[in-house]
């Protein structure tokens, strides 16, 4: 899929980019950096029963319409962004690890490779992925080594799960520990359908129930789970409950660029009173293991 001018326009205008430059790592990181920062990944519309297609039309109208998603939405409508931009764009199977689990390459992420020449007309590859939440805010060189970011700092390795892949190793206070990516290049998005539809409508899916929104800025990153938000700032974070609706929206619109819009006065509602009491589930098992440990 190659975007019209029109929808480029209009896709540059929601990171607020109003010019068009030829490829290269500079113009790589200004649309990264963008897209990082005003679109969020979120689980918003899995947790409301309204899962967006992963479709690259539907992924790409959702960023026009001023929404977002989640890493198969984010990579399919940044990558076709890309290419419509004159990149070469390569996306791959990956999969993310948990804090306390293996590694692995299960498919149920989707990792962005992009290659831009330098000066001497020779190719480099950088890993750009704007579907991971809080991490990276530049694209990284696809080459070993540690690499700071503000407060972050990201190491790229080779994996251990697949020959010539590699593996990207978040910073030691985030949430997850890394992603492991396989070499080979997937030509379409046929091969994250069920994975997708698995996130989507599972039970066992961790985000039905799980309602998480991220995004990443130069010096930190914010994360809104349930009524709980978090600003990291360096290597402090700062958590600040939700206790009302009219705070809770205010976060999404103001801070995650979410005012939900799309759903009504009555959908907005059964949202609020949904996670909410989710947030009190939590607390009371908090104030259980408490009384235990006590």
């Amino acid at each position: 899929m190659i975007l019209t001018a029109t929808e480029i326009k209009a896709y540059l205008k929601r990171l607020d980019i109003s010019d068009i430059e030829a490829p290269s790592y500079s113009y790589l990181r200004r649309l990264h950096r963008a897209h990082v920062e005003r679109l969020s990944w979120q689980t918003l519309d899995i947790v409301a029963g309204r899962p967006a297609s992963i479709d690259l039309e539907h992924s790409v109208g959702l960023v026009l319409s001023g929404r977002s998603g989640y890493c198969f939405h984010l990579n399919g409508a940044f990558g076709t962004l890309l290419r419509s931009l004159g990149f070469r764009v390569n996306w791959h199977r990956a999969g993310v690890q948990p804090a306390g689990m293996e590694p692995r390459i299960n498919g149920f992420h989707l990792a962005l490779t992009v290659g831009t020449s330098n000066e001497d007309g020779e190719e480099e590859l950088w890993i750009a992925d704007a579907g991971l939440g809080d991490m990276p805010h530049d694209p990284l060189p696809l080459a070993e080594g540690i690499y700071h970011q503000g407060p972050f700092a990201y190491t790229v390795t080779q994996s251990e799960l697949a020959e010539n892949g590699w593996r990207l190793v978040h910073d030691p206070l985030a949430t997850f520990a890394g992603v492991d990516v396989a070499p080979e290049i997937v030509q379409d998005l046929t091969p994250f359908y069920d994975k997708h539809a698995y996130y989507s409508t599972s039970p066992e899916s961790p985000w039905l129930h799980t309602f998480l929104l991220r995004h990443r800025h130069a010096t930190g990153s914010n994360e809104l789970r349930g009524c709980v938000w978090s600003r990291r700032e360096g290597g402090h974070i700062a958590k600040t409950e939700l206790a009302s609706q009219s705070q809770w929206l205010d976060v999404l619109g103001d801070v995650f660029g979410e005012p939900l819009v799309a759903y009504g006065s009555a959908d907005r509602d059964a949202l609020w009173k949904l996670v909410r009491g989710w947030h009190e589930e939590w607390l009371r098992s908090r104030e259980q293991a408490g009384a235990v440990d006590g």
